[in-house]
């Protein structure tokens, strides 16, 4: 049975469609004139990328290729993170120097139960040292989405090569039918009285290990 307010509905609605079915619809051209092919040293890039984390309280490592697995157990034992969740593709040789328990990831695993890992390491696809932002896109390094959204530590490796100065010159790198997720720091939000609460959306605490050399 129709009600009244369903009939009103659909009459509303279908005078919507009908209207823009007799509306003409110009093509549309959408300017795509960005500034692009914008480049810094490796320094001013490390510095830049370096200081816009820090600046939304993440906390940063350097090192060099070869010592990756050494900072990495080092965050790690700092935080105090005695069971991590890894991407399946991750790099094995990151946690020579880890002697906690690690999980491997895969999608049979239920997203509600990875917040009992104590932190998660990924690596990352590109960041952009302008906005402080890293960009994952799901490889076999990065994993699935939630794998770092639930945990409450997120540790994620990025290489100076791969970042980039701006926006656009960074989502230039990216494969557009990769599903991607943006991080600026940890999570965090404000609630009415403006006060800042962190871990609501995702990790609340970000550590950033740039390895210089790669």
């Amino acid at each position: 049975m129709t009600t009244p307010q369903a009939g009103a509905r659909e009459t509303v609605l279908g005078r919507v469609r009908d209207a823009l079915a007799l509306a003409p619809t110009p093509a549309t051209t959408i300017p795509r004139a960005y500034r692009t092919g914008r480049t810094l040293p490796d320094d001013e890039r490390l510095a830049l990328l370096t200081h816009r984390l820090v600046d939304y309280r993440a906390q940063v490592r350097t090192c060099t290729a070869d010592q990756t697995a050494e900072v990495v157990a080092d965050v790690l034992r700092a935080l105090g993170a005695r069971r991590i969740g890894v991407p399946d593709g991750l790099d094995e040789g990151w946690l020579g120097r880890y002697d906690g328990e690690v999980q491997r990831d895969s999608a049979d695993i239920p997203a509600p139960s990875l917040d009992a890992l104590d932190g998660v390491i990924t690596a990352s696809a590109v960041s952009c040292a302008e906005t402080g932002t890293i960009f994952l896109d799901g490889s076999p390094g990065q994993g699935r989405r939630a794998l770092s959204l639930v945990p409450d530590v997120h540790v994620c490796v990025v290489d100076l090569s791969t970042v980039e100065a701006g926006v656009p010159e960074a989502v230039a790198r990216l494969v557009p039918e990769r599903p991607t997720t943006l991080v600026s720091g940890p999570s965090a939000t404000s609630d009415i009285e403006l006060e800042r609460v962190e871990g609501v959306h995702g990790p609340r605490t970000l550590v950033v290990v740039i390895r210089t050399d790669v």
